[in-house]
């Protein structure tokens, strides 16, 4: 057995692309885009049909839609046609991002997640399959328990703080996704130190939300991202699921090594820990004392607003 098989013992594995041919190859249970990947793969001449029927469909249904431009429109058909192919490939749900420009509009997040899932349903593809990724700002966490109550189910994006992870769980989101490398680039920038893997902060910063979670017996599922070496998905062996770039899904697989178990609901119960009881208030002092998810969470929206952005220019010029 490979360490790819022995994760997938104990873990629920997870791509985090949007290209349909890594998918096809590493045959994981579920897989995740975002605007950064959908931007990628709309760059490769053999996905050049989902690109331009997306804007052709826009131009074509823009009229029975409101509050929407034909521009945004076409982006999130070009989304959900990546997404329609990728569905065929995993046997459970892929994610996929609302309008990060929304991050702090409740009511625009939730009317761009039931456009996005409205979408997909008149595709054929059942709200079950689909997890709407949505930044984990106060105004995305409150949208998500809206939407959680219609069934549409949320991946909460963007996570750094435990703030973050805590309102989340109290607003029944289905997932979270917290950004494990993207942690570990802050504390090695900010502080010019190089960590061991057991001391990793963003390993760290994951086990401690995965203790939380299933100490005080939340729902939420906790789904590791953004990793930097497979030395971190290591260490995070036994959580819920990770969410993991074909370059380190192929690392894993060429590695034959020993991979032992990390994480477990009955170490997590041993655990001394305060439970926190999130409100608005409260949220905004705690996350703001965590100069790295401030930092990290603003720096996230702006790069993926930035990648929209580049596929709002493709979608314009051909328009």
């Amino acid at each position: 057995m490979n360490k790819l098989d022995r994760l997938k013992e104990n873990t629920v594995v997870v791509a985090d692309s949007g290209d349909i041919n890594s998918i096809a190859k590493f045959k994981p249970q579920d897989c995740t885009t975002n605007p950064s990947l959908i931007l990628q793969a709309s760059k490769k001449a053999e996905y050049a049909h989902l690109v331009d029927g997306g804007i052709s469909w826009a131009k074509e249904n823009i009229s029975a839609y409101k509050n929407v431009s034909v521009v945004d429109l076409a982006c999130e058909k070009i989304a959900t046609n990546f997404v329609s192919e990728l569905v065929k490939l995993v046997p459970g749900r892929v994610s996929i991002e609302v309008n990060v420009t929304a991050s702090y509009d409740t009511e625009r997040t939730k009317e761009t997640a039931r456009r996005l899932i409205g979408i997909l349903e008149d595709m054929g593809i059942k709200r079950e399959r689909i997890l709407i990724k949505i930044a984990a700002t106060w105004e995305g966490i409150c949208a998500s328990r809206e939407l959680e109550k219609e069934k549409i189910n949320c991946n909460l994006t963007l996570l750094f703080s435990k703030a973050q992870a805590i309102a989340c769980a109290q607003a029944n989101v289905f997932l979270v996704s917290p950004f494990v490398g993207r942690i570990l680039d802050w504390y090695k920038k900010n502080h010019n130190k190089e960590y061991p893997q057991d001391q990793d902060p963003g390993v760290l910063s994951v086990k401690d939300i995965y203790n939380y979670y299933k100490k005080f017996k939340h729902n939420t599922i906790v789904m590791g991202a953004s990793f930097r070496s497979i030395g971190e998905i290591e260490e995070l062996n036994g959580i819920d699921r990770l969410t993991i770039a074909p370059k380190l899904l192929e690392e894993l697989a060429n590695d034959e090594k020993d991979m032992p178990v990390k994480l477990s609901v009955e170490n997590a119960n041993k655990q001394d820990i305060e439970e926190i009881i999130m409100d608005e208030q409260k949220f905004r002092w705690l996350h703001n004392q965590d100069p790295m998810a401030v930092d990290k969470l603003g720096e996230g929206i702006r790069g993926f607003a930035k990648d929209l952005g580049t596929l709002q220019d493709i979608v314009n010029s051909k328009l």
